[in-house]
């Protein structure tokens, strides 16, 4: 009996032509918009998407598993009529390159001041400053999973003193000391670099706010490439414009696309990304080096042993 995939995606068409030709079992649809899919989604049984409405989950009666093509799974899980028993899996792992890159960019660009290289540059001005060394410096990484872990390997690269916090302690070579939530605002006392991955869950929502900020060195800059609800968004303006920190970067923000009209545009010492940390040229593989796996196995009649259950 063949299956119903539902690939919901702005590359959704590369996803399928990858997929066609070596799982002849399932009838393949593929689609960039919500509002082109109509009544299919009545038939789906598989989904593989970042993210859906509420109001075609609520129609995707046959629906037995979500493939998320991301590594959070938040917007899919807080869905109110996503049902108990449809199988979520995650692309957990596969970002861990690109992700640490982009850490390791942010840090060196508010440690160097890089964007006002740029200005200059735009302006013909030609000026030289003493620039900030990553060695010897200490960077916090909130979060401690497969990103958090690579960011460390990175900053290790760089001769910088790491500390880990995550809600499970365990042992991992590039850290140096390792805690709990709990101790954040300690650590946050101690860090030049204040690095963000968590996802975003009831306890993590707005886990970085006054009291942590506050307690942060007056030299030091925070990383944000988590998720943008991790950080009280009013308190970290106000901890730039008065000098409490010195600088930010923020690839993630609460509301998305950021409007024009948000504060942030206008924050002194803040660079703003556009939620490029996870993104790759190359990633329609990386993504269906984990689905691909799935698919088999889901179509053998394996649940549970699918990669990155998610466990609602």
């Amino acid at each position: 009996m063949k299956i119903n995939l539902l690939i919901l995606d702005q590359l959704a068409n590369e996803y399928k032509r990858a997929l066609e030709s070596k799982f002849a079992e399932a009838i393949i649809h593929a689609f960039i918009r919500e509002e082109d899919i109509g009544d299919f989604i009545e038939k789906a049984n598989v989904l593989l998407t970042f993210r859906i409405s509420d109001g075609l989950i609520k129609r995707a009666r046959n629906l037995q598993w979500i493939q998320s093509m991301a590594s959070g799974v938040d917007a899919i899980v807080n869905l109110p009529s996503l049902r108990k028993e449809v199988l979520l899996t995650s692309t957990r792992g596969i970002h861990a390159p690109q992700m640490s890159e982009m850490a390791i960019l942010l840090i060196l660009s508010l440690s160097r001041n890089f964007p006002q290289t740029i200005r200059n540059q735009d302006k013909g001005i030609w000026e030289r400053w003493p620039t900030r060394l990553l060695l010897q410096k200490k960077a916090g990484i909130l979060g401690i999973g497969a990103i958090g872990e690579e960011i460390a390997r990175k900053c290790k690269a760089f001769g910088m003193e790491v500390c880990g916090i995550d809600i499970v302690k365990r042992q991992v070579d590039a850290v140096d000391y390792f805690y709990g939530p709990e101790d954040l605002p300690k650590v946050a006392q101690e860090v030049d670099y204040l690095i963000i991955v968590v996802p975003l869950t009831s306890q993590t929502n707005k886990m970085v706010g006054e009291n942590v900020l506050s307690s942060m060195k007056p030299t030091a800059f925070l990383i944000n490439i988590g998720r943008g609800e991790i950080i009280d968004e009013n308190a970290l303006i106000h901890a730039l414009e008065s000098g409490k920190i010195a600088g930010a970067a923020l690839d993630v923000f609460s509301q998305e696309p950021l409007p024009k009209d948000h504060p942030f545009w206008r924050t002194k010492n803040l660079i703003i990304t556009p939620h490029l940390g996870g993104t790759s040229t190359i990633y329609v593989e990386q993504v269906l080096s984990i689905f691909e796996e799935n698919l088999r196995r889901f179509l053998s009649g394996e649940r549970q042993t699918l990669i990155n259950v998610v466990e609602r």
